[in-house]
């Protein structure tokens, strides 16, 4: 029973939970106002749509179809009746990563190499609800890389050129343990050719250097050698090559980048590695620098090469970072700025707005320029930044990383992974959510990419805007009085001007006020009980700010908040209001369900309910005997405990003494005896039956134990231990001598005492004696009446001669 109540209790709470949740849940559901089942799905990722016909009751708005799941189906929504599309993910394209040795047979083309899995997916996305996707990225080894070698051809850069001319075959050679499939390219920047960037005068123009240097004529920016993989041809030309010069700290190497990056063509970059070495030993002019020599118009970002020379510097301004940030991006060009000690700041905080990009120190004249380059790529290449293209309004997107040795990240953070050796496979989840519908609806598609790599994962999205029924539609329906709309999703979608639950009503009716008679109780003046509008002669019930609280009925009469409470809450907690009348859940009754049909509380110790002496109304005892209180009328104030009600019984029972001994057979045959040696031997509390112990004093002072039970059946069981324990009479020669005893002592110790206080009183009276004496002192002053025989008389004029 107590297991039972447990779970009759449990399944009550965890309805009422249930029923909390799913109403706030369905609040942004209902909120949402939706009149059509499109506008529905796209409120919230739980909001559904019941398209059963009959499914609204009287005075229901049409929006009221919408709500969260859970809730359409209390309400009494068969599911198949309940439109619900979701989102759903399909991989179109999905090839293996490329496993691959270095030096293996197979020579494979870059396109066939692949590091990224998968390719193409598409998306249906409706509106809240996210979709996850999981892409796989493996380093290939071997995979061909082309390089640009960038350098500034500055007079300062003299010494560099000489270092750079055999940089060919010995960076073919270093770079050869790394890939087998490796090319490089050369080209050199200095400066705009216009004032005053450079010198103008006709001699600066032919040798822009001083004294017997012989220099070449400034240029902005020239592709000496497109990407080959003929290491001799680069020493060849590069060694052909002439130091020119500028007059501006400064150099044009933005422009040059820009022309690197864009000339894909004409500088022969392949859908591989690409990596861009930019060698300078000066600083760099950006965009807006250009207003020095009266250029004005902003940089296109278009190729711009004739004859491998760039010839719009002195028309367009230099590059911003942004926008060169966004063409080496979007060309895969990884950047290694190779710059001398002194500008090693200024290019660090460049790198830091360059995503793939890293900085290296050149010495003085370029000598570790190939360690450098080898250093760089290590760097690069091992690791990997996912990049996205822009996505349509509406879409957001998040990234989650699984890297190495565990190391999980989120946020901007989730877009990588560093320390990635070839080989390695590192994972991304990646969750795509659509938070509005677009409005024309059409598909749009993104991309992602690893930066710096040519391979991209394409995904193209679908929008869930709309439900299946909506295209199951009848045009112009019966159902929607005489034709005036479309009959979908069980209900009327009105045709333009028309209005109500069935488009029966033109908007010119709406305030007509004989519509407002049909919205009237009767004998009542309130339309629609001042708790919705009349609207084609039908009450369409307000809606009220909680959007649990729902009027309802032919007039809005009707609600399911004002029912009877108890305890705070409507109906109990216990029932569901429906017409501001309580519908009970089953086990209670009452007008808030506040009656408890339940009489567990009312079961007695003794397994009856309210003892026998009452009735159980609502889980509460109402004791018919006025004898018998408490919560099970088990109390009894004036009332023998059952151990002295039965202790005569049981006396003349076992041991045939007591009261009842002569009336014994007639008067305690109610129940069995059972007698046991000890008191160990009874009965003891934990057994099903209800149990008392009790302990008695017969008539020669004797305690005897029994325990009196009764079963299920009713039947009494007394258990009685057959030894009473009686007292053993007094010793009377111990306590007559104990007595007298006692008496001696006490009149001992009493001598002895007023003995010792004599001692005590006799010195402290001598010592005072003695004390008086010692002090006494006697006169000795002579009687005045006695008169001496002698006279001594004195000569005055005898002088003691």
């Amino acid at each position: 029973q107590t297991n039972l109540k447990f779970i009759i209790w449990a399944g009550v709470f965890c309805c009422l939970i249930w029923a909390g949740f799913s109403q706030q849940g369905g609040s942004d559901c209902i909120k949402a106002n939706a009149k059509s089942c499109g506008e529905c799905i796209q409120a919230g990722p739980n909001c559904g749509w019941c398209k059963k016909t009959d499914f609204l009751q009287e005075g229901e708005p049409t929006s009221a179809r919408c709500d969260d799941l859970a809730a359409l189906k209390s309400k009494g929504c068969p599911a198949e009746d309940i439109e619900n599309p979701r989102g759903s993910k399909h991989v179109l394209e999905n090839r293996e990563v490329t496993n691959r040795k270095i030096g293996a047979a197979e020579k494979l083309k870059p396109e066939a190499i692949t590091q990224i899995q998968p390719q193409k997916l598409l998306l249906k996305l409706r509106v809240g609800e996210p979709q996850t996707i999981s892409l796989k990225f493996k380093r290939a080894e071997d995979y061909p890389i082309d390089l640009y070698y960038l350098m500034d051809l500055s007079y300062s850069m003299k010494d560099d050129l000489e270092n750079v001319k055999s940089l060919g075959t010995a960076l073919m050679l270093e770079m050869g343990k790394i890939t087998s499939d490796f090319r490089i390219g050369f080209g050199s920047f200095v400066e705009k050719t216009v004032m005053p960037y450079i010198s103008t005068t006709p001699a600066k123009l032919r040798n822009p250097c001083t004294g017997d240097q012989n220099c070449t004529s400034p240029f902005s920016y020239k592709n000496v050698l497109s990407l080959t993989s003929e290491g001799n041809k680069f020493n060849e030309l590069v060694g052909k090559q002439h130091i020119s010069g500028n007059l501006d700290s400064p150099e044009g190497g933005f422009d040059a980048i820009m022309q690197v990056a864009v000339c894909g063509e004409q500088i022969g970059w392949r859908n591989v590695t690409r990596l861009l070495v930019f060698s300078t030993d000066a600083g760099f002019h950006f965009a807006g620098d250009g207003k020095l020599g009266g250029i004005v118009l902003p940089n296109d970002g278009k190729c711009h090469l004739k004859d491998n020379m760039y010839t719009m510097s002195h028309y367009y301004d230099y590059p911003s970072i942004a926008h060169l940030v966004q063409k080496l991006s979007e060309n895969n060009i990884q950047t290694i700025f190779a710059v001398t000690e002194e500008f090693q700041a200024v290019y660090k905080e460049l790198k830091n707005l360059i995503p793939k990009s890293a900085v290296g120190t050149l010495s003085s004249n370029s000598s570790n320029v190939i360690q450098l380059i080898i250093d760089a790529y290590n760097s690069l290449s091992s690791e990997v930044i996912l990049e996205n293209s822009k996505l349509p309004k509406g879409v957001t997107i998040s990234y989650k990383s699984f890297c190495k040795n565990g190391v999980n990240d989120t946020q901007e953070d989730g877009r990588k992974c560093s320390n990635i050796s070839i080989g390695d496979e590192v994972k991304f989840e990646i969750n795509v959510t659509a938070n509005e519908c677009p409005k024309k609806g059409q598909n749009e598609t993104i991309k992602i990419k690893p930066l710096g790599f040519t391979e991209e994962v394409e995904i193209n999205l679908q929008f869930v805007c709309e439900c299946q029924c909506q295209s199951e539609g009848e045009p112009n329906s019966p159902a929607c009085h005489e034709g005036n709309g479309t009959f979908e999703c069980g209900a009327c979608r009105c045709n333009e001007g028309r209005i109500g639950r069935l488009c029966e009503c033109s908007t010119d009716e709406v305030n007509s006020e004989d519509m407002d008679a049909y919205c009237r109780r009767e004998n009542s003046t309130e339309i629609c009980s001042n708790n919705g509008e009349c609207i084609c002669g039908q009450c369409v019930c307000k809606k009220r700010e909680n959007t649990n609280e729902v009027y309802s009925g032919k007039y809005c009469e009707c609600d399911n908040f004002n029912c009877d409470r108890s305890n705070g809450l409507i109906c109990g907690g216990n029932g569901i209001c429906k017409c501001r009348v309580c519908e009970c859940f089953p086990n209670f009754t009452g007008s808030a369900c506040d009656c408890s049909l339940d009489t567990f509380p009312c079961m007695a110790s003794n397994g009856q309910i309210c003892n026998g002496r009452g009735t159980c109304e609502c889980g509460t005892c109402n004791c018919t005997d006025p004898k018998f209180q408490g919560p099970t009328c088990e109390t009894c104030q004036t009332c023998l405990g059952v151990c002295a009600e039965h202790k005569d019984c049981v006396q003349c029972r076992a041991f045939k003494t007591g009261e009842k001994k002569e009336t014994c057979s007639q008067e305690c045959m109610h129940f069995n005896v059972t007698l046991v040696e000890s008191r160990d031997k009874l009965p003891q509390p934990g057994q099903p039956d209800p149990l008392s112990h009790c302990k008695e004093k017969d008539v020669d002072d004797c305690w005897f134990y029994f325990t009196y039970s009764v079963n299920s059946n009713g039947e009494a069981s007394v258990h009685v231990v057959e030894t009473p324990e009686c007292p053993s009479g007094p010793d009377i020669i111990p306590i007559v001598a104990g007595v007298v005893a006692g008496i001696v002592l006490i009149g001992l110790a009493l001598l002895l005492i007023w003995k010792l206080l004599m001692i005590i009183h006799d010195r402290r009276e001598f010592a005072k004696f003695e004390k008086e004496k010692m002090n006494a002192k006697w006169d000795t002053g002579e009687n005045p009446i006695y008169k001496s025989a002698v006279t001594t008389v004195v000569n005055p004029k005898y002088e003691g001669k």
